[in-house]
């Protein structure tokens, strides 16, 4: 049974845990709840405590409020609310409940409390991409629907982040459904698609929130139609029917190519070409047709004196088409019926038959061509084939051969005009026309710049790069050709250590670069061309000096010396210790650290000041050592440095003089009549553990100021020794107390203590001692400040008596007078019977009365 306290105890342990896990409970789940919009500006009053709890309020977390501790008020701080951050794993049906802590009531009771955010409309949808890309192929079916998988997203909840959709610039060919069950989004094709008349449709996706301001979001949904085979090839209009060829062609030349075309894509537009099976055998053995191109050829040189026609039927076959075709008639002509020649008379530079023209001229004359040959030919005519930048006119039987435009040698330098012979024999058949290539070069001029592909670059380099690395390689190309387009490269003059390559545009750092010097270089570097004139261009470089640890941390000064007062409150701030570090982020981003020092002193590594951890004593330790080392966090070492810190701890007057002589307020000394004056009788000493003026000590005497000039003994007020002050005489005879009162000289109040002095002047040297010891009797103040204070007398007990003697001589004069002394001796009586049973007081303290009079028995 004797071994039922501890468990006991542990019950009684673990049901107060129990009531203070309900009590917090109850709180919790109380009917006290506040709710405040998110977003709310500064100074919003948010909800008030007072009505459920008594004053003070102090509220524990003050991040987002801040609270009246008279009125329980609490408002909104200047860090706002965003609902969406503060409950970002919240789904959108749950409420964003932040529990805020306080201390309420006069007795301090910990409460809880829940504040709901409540949602405002501030996030708009927001669509993951920019651009929706959908296929669909031209044959489906309308009504058909399409899912959507890129839905817009809003971090609202409630109406504010329910979403509405509808499509924008549709032409009513497609439209949107939206399942009801969920969020669900599904493009319905609307009417019949052909590929052929439109191959794309880009519209325009809405997305719109509920709140009471909708806030919207747009994404650009892209329908490509994808391409089925329904269509089949045709023969376009400008396929050739018939055609002419003299008659000692040369194989492989070009007759003439045949052209189908078919509105699909891809391979379901792919064309094979051939020969009908009913073409003639001397049709095919002279000609060939390209089953791709449709390019039909001679298979052989031709060396015919007659006329001659030959029927060519050609087929266009497609995928799952059945073949169109078309009928080529070729007509061969004698050889005699085609000696057509161009005769060039050349009006611009020309050299091996080959004209030569600066580009950028305005439009130009060349040539002039004139047709000459066979007197049989009628109504031959000359013409430029394909799109060239010249032109043939007509004048006078000649043609005249002219530059449509400005030539530009950068788009081309050579061109090759080629110019059509047409023609008809006398019997009115079409012959085949004949080519003639005409070539003309552009000379090159100074006309283009430089070009930087970009006009800025942005570059990093790490400092403390060794001199002459090559850093980074700058390129312009330039369009022109020769001497107009060989670029040189040179940077601002004012650039002092950087160089270029003035062939390559390779950059250079001609010294080592020093990011706490300069953390950007801008340079601008010049690309000129070797033209006369020359041309110019520029582009900046910003070169960003990346940041190495190659500097330690810095104190502003390698000793520290503070000075701080004794009664500082713990974890008060001693100093703010200076250090830098020139590095940038984490290499300059220090610590401080206290060693070699059990001294009552942290560091605040992000204050960057010295604190203490407990009280101060100066009596105990009046300084302190310390050495403080930095430390960054850079990388792959760290840099550290020392400082060291001495501490003055300043004296505050907290001790009060103690008095070492005399021993005890009842001591007494016996002092011979004859003792001559200015003979030291004793001594009063003291001690204060404080220093400086808090601890110089001061002796005073406190006496009615009749009693100051009568008395036989005085107080040094520095040596605290007691002097004789006159001779003594008869009247002197007797106990004499002293009231000494100790002090320092500390400000602004003085700290003090007294001691009773008791000098017995008797002829007879024997010890004397007192029974208890003396009692004050006067007001506090007396004490404190004796120059301000009132005057108290001094008696003994045969005063006392006098005064009784007096009194009864007054109550025989009167009745009356003689009941109110009686009164006041029985009074009396009590008072100094108590004063007796309370024994002696302890040793210097000294109990004070707000009475005129002390007592003391002899």
């Amino acid at each position: 049974m004797g071994h039922g306290t501890p468990d006991n105890m542990n019950w009684a342990g673990l049901l107060q845990s129990l009531l203070v896990v309900v009590h917090l409970q109850q709180i919790m789940c109380g009917s006290v709840w506040f709710s405040i919009p998110e977003e709310r500006e500064p100074g919003i009053l948010a909800g008030s405590l007072s009505k459920h709890f008594p004053p003070p309020y102090q509220l524990l977390t003050q991040e987002y409020f801040w609270m009246d501790e008279n009125t329980g008020n609490f408002y909104t701080t200047e860090q706002k609310m965003d609902r969406e951050a503060l409950c970002p794993e919240e789904t959108k049906a749950e409420e964003c409940i932040i529990l805020h802590n306080a201390v309420v009531g006069p007795s301090g009771d910990l409460i809880q409390f829940p504040v709901i955010i409540e949602d405002i409309n501030d996030n708009a949808p927001h669509f993951e991409n920019s651009e929706i890309h959908l296929k669909m192929s031209e044959d489906v079916t309308v009504g058909t629907s399409f899912l959507l998988d890129d839905q817009a997203q809003d971090r609202d909840a409630g109406h504010n982040g329910e979403l509405h959709y509808h499509l924008e610039d549709s032409d009513g060919v497609f439209s949107l459904k939206v399942d009801a069950d969920g969020p669900v989004i599904m493009l319905v094709v609307q009417t019949a698609l052909d590929r052929e008349t439109r191959d794309l449709y880009q519209m325009a996706l809405v997305a719109t929130d509920c709140g009471s301001d909708p806030l919207s979001a747009t994404a650009t949904l892209i329908v490509a139609v994808t391409d089925v085979n329904d269509n089949c090839p045709s023969f376009s209009s400008d396929s050739p029917r018939s055609v002419s060829i003299p008659g000692d062609s040369p194989k492989n030349m070009l007759v003439a190519q045949v052209r189908a075309t078919d509105p699909d894509s891809g391979p379901n537009a792919a064309i094979v070409y051939s020969l009908s099976p009913k073409v003639s055998e001397r049709a095919k053995k002279l000609f060939s047709l390209d089953s791709l191109t449709g390019y039909i050829r001679l298979t052989q040189d031709l060396k015919s004196d007659n006329s001659e026609e030959l029927l060519l039927k050609v087929l266009a076959s497609g995928h799952h088409c059945p073949p169109a075709d078309t009928q080529v008639t070729i007509s061969v002509l004698p050889k005699a019926n085609q000696e057509l020649t161009i005769k060039i008379g050349f009006i611009a530079e020309h050299q091996n038959q080959t004209m030569v023209l600066p580009e950028n001229q305005p439009p130009t004359v060349l040539a002039v061509l004139e047709l000459e040959g066979d007197s049989s030919f009628k109504g031959s005519s000359l013409a430029i084939e394909s799109e060239v930048p010249f032109t043939l006119s007509p004048q006078n039987g000649k043609y005249l051969l002219s530059t449509s435009k400005p030539l530009d040698y950068e788009m081309k330098r050579e061109h090759h005009i080629s110019v059509v012979v047409h023609g008809r024999s006398a019997e009115g058949t079409v012959i085949a026309p004949s080519r003639h290539v005409i070539r003309v070069m552009v000379a090159d001029v100074n006309d283009n710049a430089p070009h930087f592909p970009q006009s800025h670059y942005q570059l990093e380099v790490e400092e403390n790069n060794q001199a002459g690395t090559s850093l980074w390689r700058v390129s312009a190309t330039d369009a022109d050709s020769g001497h107009n387009g060989r670029v040189t490269y040179r940077l601002d003059k004012h650039t002092t250590i950087f160089n270029i390559d003035s062939a390559t545009g390779q950059l250079s750092a001609s010294a080592s670069l020093d990011r706490e010097q300069q953390g950007v270089h801008k340079l601008t570097v010049f690309a000129r061309d070797s033209g006369s004139p020359p041309l110019e261009s520029v582009a900046t470089v910003t070169i960003r000096v990346l940041d190495q640890n190659d500097n330690a941390p810095v104190f502003l000064t390698p000793h520290f010396i503070f000075f701080i007062p004794e009664n500082v409150p713990p974890f008060a701030q001693v100093a703010g210790l200076g250090v830098t570090d020139p590095d940038e982020g984490e290499n300059g981003n220090t610590e401080l650290v206290v060693v070699n020092s059990s001294g009552p002193f942290v560091v605040d590594s992000t204050q960057g000041t010295l604190r203490t951890t407990s009280n101060l004593d100066r009596e105990t330790e009046d300084h302190y050592e310390l050495y403080l080392l930095a430390r960054d966090h850079g990388h792959p070492v760290a840099l550290t440095s020392t400082a060291r810190i001495t501490i003055f701890v300043e004296d505050i007057n907290d001790n009060q003089p103690k008095v070492i002589l005399p021993s005890s307020n009842s001591s007494c000394l016996t002092v011979s009549p004859e003792t001559i004056a200015g003979t030291t009788v004793t001594k009063i000493y003291a001690i204060d553990k404080d220093s400086g003026l808090n601890s110089e000590i001061t002796y005073s005497v406190v006496m009615p100021e009749p009693m100051q000039n009568s008395s036989p003994f005085l107080v040094d007020s520095r040596s605290g020794n007691i002097t004789v002050a006159q001779q003594l005489l008869q009247k002197d005879l007797g106990m004499h107390h002293l009231f000494i009162v100790v002090r320092d000289g500390g400000k602004p109040a003085p700290l003090y203590t007294t001691v009773w002095v008791n000098l017995l002047v008797n002829e007879s040297m024997e010890p004397c001692h007192l029974d208890r010891a003396p009692t004050w009797t006067g007001t506090p103040d007396l004490v404190r400040t004796p120059s301000k204070a009132p005057i108290c007398e001094v008696e003994d007990t045969r005063s006392a008596q006098l005064i009784l003697l007096v009194g009864l001589g007054m109550m025989l004069a009167s009745v009356c007078l003689l009941v109110v002394a009686a009164v006041l001796y029985l009074k009396q009586r009590r008072r100094c019977l108590q004063q007796s049973m309370r024994g002696h007081t302890e040793e210097n303290d000294i109990p004070l009365r707000l009475k005129d009079k002390y007592y003391s028995d002899d």
